[in-house]
């Protein structure tokens, strides 16, 4: 079978990582590292005295509290138990009105 994977290396947090992907996942994998690089810049120039795993543990906290509120926002189940909720009202309603 032939191996279509892409042989690439990420730089995250000072540190190279070498990674075997499919051609189509680079840009994505590009993009989030140097998110997460932008990040911890960010952390590092506003608190100077913490070291990296200070600033990688904030950064990682971030991305994943925004990942959590992407996923609530997606979550339809509470519309869905609306719209269930009203559709039965609407049935009870019918039915009184049939008689």
């Amino acid at each position: 079978m032939e191996d279509n994977k892409l042989s690439i290396r990420i730089n995250v947090a000072e540190r190279f990582y070498p990674l075997r992907i499919a051609p189509q996942d680079e840009e994505r994998l590009r993009r989030a590292a140097r998110m997460i690089n932008d990040k911890l810049s960010q952390y590092k120039q506003r608190y100077v005295e913490r070291d990296l795993q200070d600033a990688l543990a904030i950064t990682a906290l971030q991305f994943v509290i925004r990942l959590i509120e992407l996923e609530e926002k997606r979550d339809i189940s509470p519309v869905v138990n609306e719209l269930m909720a009203l559709d039965k009202e609407l049935e009870n309603y019918l039915n009184i009105v049939k008689g």
